[in-house]
């Protein structure tokens, strides 16, 4: 098979990289190791900036997002019992879109076949070759039978466990990483949510997080030490400590109910700065990974292939490398401002295990001055709604 742009990974950035090209025309292959129904399995992150929405609206695949997404125009800071609103609205003239991951990624692949946009599932054995030269392609087994894809380029997408980032050789590698010493333990339930607009919380007990998927599901999250397991944390013990957090600063308080899903996620601030390599490119979360706090992960996958797009349909429209050559400086310009905010927000929300009495009130007072300062809070709300590209 031949293609111009091969890309590997079916998440949302490969979804929505292979439709912008299509969008222009392009011929791409999006090549898939999970079955769709997997794919589809895997709860993510749910705010959308303008950056991700605008993306699909251009592609006219926003009609389901658009009737079942929430407006979401501030989201709260909370220090103990004080709850601080950062109305984004007011101070940016922009809003966020509460809408799951696993939504957008549904409506990609639904849109797929009408707009020519070939998947191809359960690919095992991914393999890239040839990068450096002329004629790169991607090699896939299904049913023990090895196919093979030649093309142009090929877009890296399958995320921090693909083989995309692995086909860089290890003298070009620059990359940055930063663990944190805690994870974050979420369950999501079929009830409604305790406030209207998320909650960031930072108390005593440490860092929580109330959210939402839609009106009737909830998302929530503690800060739990990197030694946790779930058989730690029943159902019951984890909705008695999200009530101690959320009750006396919730509007309606925590409903309870069972949960659909739990798990526990480690953090971590990641970057791979070789974005390029010859005739691959790397988007989204085979490139950088972000803490959840601030939901930037997917949004900045969407920032990714927006850029890549645009530079491959400027390659094929009038033989320009101009974009190609810019595409790694680009995004990561962005990426990095994105991994500060995400960064900001985590030191600022969380108790880390080696901060003493001293670190806890430089926390309390920031938080105090993001309280008492319209210039600070538009500074997070710019960050927040997204920075634009």
């Amino acid at each position: 098979m031949k293609t111009q742009v091969a890309i590997i990974g079916a998440g949302p950035s490969g979804l929505l990289l292979g439709h912008l090209l299509r969008r222009q025309g392009i011929g791409c292959v999006v090549i898939e190791r999970q079955s769709p129904d997997y794919v589809l399995s895997r709860i993510r992150a749910g705010v959308l900036e303008t950056v991700t929405t605008d993306l699909m609206e251009q592609l006219g695949i926003d009609a389901r997002m658009h009737a079942e997404g929430l407006i979401e125009e501030g989201f709260n800071l909370a220090d103990g019992d004080r709850l601080i609103r950062i109305d984004i609205t007011a101070l940016t003239g922009k809003h966020v879109t509460v809408y799951g991951q696993t939504e957008l990624t549904r409506d990609l692949m639904a849109a797929a076949p009408e707009r020519g946009l070939e998947i191809v599932y359960e690919a095992k054995d991914v393999a890239i070759h040839g990068v450096e030269g002329d004629s790169p392609s991607v090699t896939y087994a299904i049913d023990g039978v090895e196919h093979r894809i030649e093309a142009d380029f090929i877009a890296g997408c399958d995320g921090f466990h693909g083989p995309s980032r692995k086909a860089i050789p290890a003298p070009l590698v620059r990359e940055f990483e930063r663990v944190y010493p805690f994870g974050w333990l979420g369950i999501l339930a079929d009830v409604p949510p305790c406030h209207h607009e998320l909650i960031y919380a930072n108390g005593p007990r440490g860092f929580a997080l109330a959210s939402m998927r839609s009106n009737t599901r909830s998302r929530y999250y503690i800060q739990v030490p990197l030694t946790d397991t779930l058989d730690q944390w029943p159902e019951e013990r984890l909705w008695d400590e999200l009530a101690l957090r959320f009750d006396p600063i919730s509007e309606k308080g925590v409903t309870r109910g069972p949960a659909l899903e739990m798990s526990i996620a480690p953090l971590r601030s990641f970057v791979f700065e070789t974005m390029r390599h010859g005739r691959l490119f790397l988007a989204g979360d085979s490139a950088h990974i972000v803490p959840p706090t601030g939901a930037k992960g997917l949004n900045l996958a969407a920032s990714d292939v927006a850029y890549l797009a645009e530079a491959l349909a400027g390659h094929y429209r009038d033989g320009s490398e101009a974009g190609l050559a810019g595409y790694e400086a680009r995004a990561l310009a962005r990426i990095w401002k994105a991994e500060r905010f995400s960064w900001y927000l985590t030191k600022l929300m969380h108790r880390f295990p080696e901060d003493g009495s001293f670190e806890h009130r430089m926390q309390s007072a920031e938080i105090d001055y993001v309280a008492s300062s319209t210039a600070m809070q538009k500074v997070i709300a710019e960050n927040y709604v997204g920075l634009p590209l």
